[in-house]
């Protein structure tokens, strides 16, 4: 049996591609909806139809898609598309009859729709985790600078402030005085301005970001206690509430304080798997998604801090029994069991492609450096990604104080590249 997949991107992020590529090699059929020109999902021969994804009328692609394919399984690589498809399954549901199909597809995809209030919520999620007795930091919602004054009595700095609907590291603040908290405060309530979306649109050429300040969107902020350790996050796919399989790794290095890791090792780590277990059977999850932690350096106890419902990294990893997300997808659907087989890596340190590969050379020549094998033009493509070769993108770099050092670093990149003994996936 054939498994179909759709998976859904309106970020231009290697993920989507690289789950693709992972889905294809345990025997699904994949197709893709997400942003053209320029995706990676179209430079991998992974991928057997692409459709455009709008930023202005995502629901529409969405309908046009699955219509067109009739998916076994939708698997969102972002959490803009998590939102769509959740706004989509209302829509279906309105429409009664008609729309049950479409309905009884996102369901079976992400598992039951009352979760998404949570899953979408920092706030809420960590107090469904906390009472499932997964370990989360103190935290509080902040409305208002006047809610400052009670965190400050019970929680000494330094704090992270985040905004709901961010990702990648960005929409978090680490703050160490009450003067940052409030600057930051002010920052993350106007991510959803008309300057920043304009900005998006036109040098990143990201349309999403235009529809959440048309429908004049709010972004939920909360202030959680600093947790002084390292981080961690692991990968789960699950089915109806069950765990199928779950990749735990800890972060070797990272792009800046917050955002995403460039070196992991993977771990074995029973707190990790614990939450994992009690966030998909409490919120009867289906698919993918991750979780974030940081692992406190004097006790070594795993606090929650975050959630991701939809693909992360490291899920594209084919890591034998256990370990393999997208083969437990692919047998859970198809009705058969998981056959063995051998992990495309030996080893505990994984070097991700090509962030993985802006670090020191005798780091990376001491990872399974994860390269996508015989997928030229996509490597191509994640070396230069399409909005960064664009004239005004390059102008606004060119601008930037940070370009300097940016320059610096992908030429680093590169020459690491280009030197590495780069290791096979199998």
């Amino acid at each position: 049996m054939t498994i179909k997949v759709l998976i859904t991107d309106t970020n231009r992020w290697a993920l989507s591609a690289r789950v693709a590529i992972s889905l294809a090699s345990a025997g699904c059929q994949v197709s893709a909806v997400c942003p053209t020109p320029g995706h990676a999902l179209a430079k991998t021969r992974a991928a057997q139809r692409i459709f455009r994804y709008s930023g202005l009328s995502p629901l529409e692609s969405l309908t046009n898609a699955i219509e067109t394919i009739d998916p076994d399984i939708v698997v969102p690589a972002c959490d803009r598309s998590v939102g769509h498809l959740h706004e989509l399954y209302a829509q279906a549901k309105s429409r009664g009859e008609a729309g049950s199909k479409i309905a009884t597809l996102i369901e079976r995809s992400l598992g039951s729709p009352a979760s998404y209030a949570t899953v979408s919520s920092r706030y809420e999620l960590l107090s469904v985790a906390s009472q499932q007795k997964v370990r989360v930091p103190n935290m509080k919602r902040i409305n208002t600078l006047e809610d400052f004054d009670s965190l400050s009595d019970s929680e000494p700095f330094p704090w992270v402030l985040k905004a709901d609907g961010t990702w990648g590291g960005g929409g978090v603040c680490l703050v160490h005085t009450r003067e940052e908290a409030e600057a930051s405060f002010k920052q993350l309530s106007q991510i959803s301005r008309f300057p920043r979306a304009i900005k998006r649109l036109v040098v990143n050429r990201d349309s999403f970001w235009m529809r959440p300040w048309w429908v004049g969107s709010k972004r939920a902020i909360i202030a959680q206690s600093y947790v002084k350790g390292r981080p961690a996050n692991c990968a789960v796919m699950c089915w109806q509430g069950s765990v199928l399989a779950v990749i735990g790794v800890e972060v070797i290095c990272s792009e800046g304080a917050t955002g995403p890791a460039c070196v992991v090792r993977i771990v074995d780590n029973a707190e990790i798997k614990f939450a994992a277990q009690r966030i998909a059977c409490g919120l009867n999850l289906s698919g993918f998604f991750g979780l974030d932690f940081m692992l406190d350096d004097t006790t070594e106890a795993a606090y929650l801090i975050e959630m991701n419902p939809r693909a992360t990294p490291p899920c594209h990893l084919r890591l034998g029994n256990g370990l393999d997300l997208a083969g437990a997808l692919q047998a859970q659907l198809a009705g058969e069991h998981l056959p063995a087989s051998p992990p495309v890596m030996r080893g505990e340190m994984v070097a991700y492609f090509p962030q993985g590969f802006k670090t020191d050379r005798n780091l990376l020549q001491s990872c399974f450096q994860d390269v996508p094998q015989g997928e030229p033009e996509l490597v191509s493509e994640l070396l230069r990604p399409f909005p960064d070769r664009t004239l005004l993108f390059r102008l606004v770099q060119r601008l930037s104080r940070a370009s300097a050092s940016a320059r610096a670093s992908d030429l680093q990149m590169y020459q690491n590249f280009e030197r590495a003994e780069v290791r096979p996936m199998a």
